[in-house]
């Protein structure tokens, strides 16, 4: 087998591949010999017929069968001799195949991306020297407790953190929201709509608006929205509302006492502080975590440049798009909204994908470097993760793993344990924390 590679462009090549005569025939001969041995033509028992007799009746078949085998065989043997590792299915153009002849085939390959790795031991990273507080505790109490608020109507003046239930219609420039942005419906008018009194809630400026109302009371709210609000449409735009209060409410939270203990698992109010301290410690490392490996990331990506392949890239940007899209409706944005915003939507997946490319590269390259493998248990690790993420019990996913889903959990996997690899390896230092 003779064998040419050419570049084409960066992670892309040409090979042509050349096979003597003498290997071609022999493969007719022997898928040949295996259609005969399977054959059943009238007259013969089965793997008695004429050779003759089989290659009139099989001859296309045949042909298929030696044209895939040689092609197949010699393509993995060339990528093998000229150790190329492809990253897709390759384009294979077959230029001359018959019996009697040479088999010639080229094929276009996409390949990983060629680059020298960094020095990736020993990354720098800084983190705030945080501590979980007492009164980070007893915050996140008071979150279990509004859980369980009740609301009562009182006959005052409203005051931040009370509950205002009003009925608005908003304009800008004297015209109906809508006008602006058509799919803003939620926006320009509403009744009944109840509004905690809180900074930043519904929009900026809002609430604070509404301070000192009381129910029948009547409020002209002038706002701005924020230039990265949910509607592109309407960002930077002024507006003014039009509100009625109907009904004041004040947020009543319930006391916290060994009865609310329990409706969150813990047999009194000692145990469920000792449980929430817990969780906020572990979010507190997870978080830190996170900002060990962002660092390291931005380190590695900052210090590396190199060409991609076009159909990773490709599929990893629409893997983000349809993930995107998903999201989004789940939050409840509307089709027609979504359809607005699909030209931001691809860019913003377009660019996160091309970065997430690079990262999975230089990952994977790590982890061959550190002969860093992947154990049953780390599969398993990651399973619970993706279980926990996604709110689907272990047992569900793994039930419905194919091998292209393991495929991908192993990867997952891998591409994990060596980050966390490079984080054990990383120099951190504690900086005080910001006032």
């Amino acid at each position: 087998m003779n064998v040419t590679v050419e570049p084409l462009a960066p992670c892309k090549k040409l090979l042509r591949v050349e096979l003597d005569v003498k290997s071609v025939d022999e493969a007719f001969e022997t898928v040949t010999r295996n259609f005969q041995k399977e054959a059943a033509l009238p007259g013969f028992r089965p793997g008695k017929a004429p050779k003759d007799m089989v290659l009139k009746r099989y001859g296309a078949e045949i042909r298929d069968e030696t044209r895939r085998t040689l092609i197949s065989n010699h393509y993995r043997e060339a990528l093998k001799q000229n150790n190329i590792a492809p990253v897709s299915q390759p384009d294979i153009e077959e230029i001359q195949f018959e019996k009697g002849q040479n088999l010639i085939f080229s094929a276009t390959v996409e390949t990983k991306p060629e680059f020298e790795l960094p020095q990736y031991k020993g990354l720098p990273a800084k983190l705030e020297a945080k501590q979980v507080t007492d009164a980070d505790v007893n915050n996140a109490i008071d979150l279990l407790r509004g859980r369980h608020a009740t609301y009562q109507a009182v006959d005052r003046e409203l005051r931040m953190g009370d509950v205002a239930v009003i009925q608005y219609s908003g304009r800008s420039e004297g015209q109906p929201l809508t006008q602006f942005a058509p799919t803003a419906k939620g926006l320009t008018e509403q009744t009944g709509f109840w509004l905690e009194l809180k900074t930043g809630e519904f929009i900026p400026g809002f609430c604070e608006q509404l301070v000192g109302a009381r129910a029948g009371d009547k409020r002209v709210v002038q706002v701005e929205f924020p230039a990265d609000f949910v509607s592109k449409d309407l960002q930077g735009r002024k507006a003014e509302y039009d509100v009625l209060v109907t009904e004041a409410k004040e947020k009543l939270l319930p006391e916290v006492n060994d009865e609310f203990a329990g409706k969150y698992g813990a047999a009194n109010v000692e145990k469920l502080t000792i449980a929430v301290r817990e969780n906020l410690e572990n979010e507190l490392k997870f978080s830190k975590s996170r900002s060990v490996r962002q660092q390291i990331v931005q380190h590695l990506l900052q210090t590396l440049n190199f060409d991609i392949p076009e159909s990773v890239l490709a599929q990893e940007t629409r893997n983000l798009v349809y993930d995107l899209v998903h999201q989004n409706t789940k939050r409840g944005v509307s089709k027609e909204l979504i359809e607005t915003q699909k030209d931001e939507i691809f860019a913003a997946a377009s660019a996160n994908a091309r970065e997430r490319v690079r990262l999975a590269f230089v990952v994977q390259r790590i982890a061959e470097n550190e002969n860093i493998n992947v154990e049953q248990e780390d599969v398993l690790r990651q399973v619970r993760m993706v279980a926990a993420m996604n709110s689907i019990p272990e047992a569900e996913i793994l039930k419905n793993l194919n091998q292209n889903g393991l495929d991908d959990m192993v990867r997952q996997a891998l591409h994990e344990k060596t980050l966390r690899f490079l984080e054990e390896n990383a120099v951190v230092t504690e900086t005080p924390p910001a006032s």
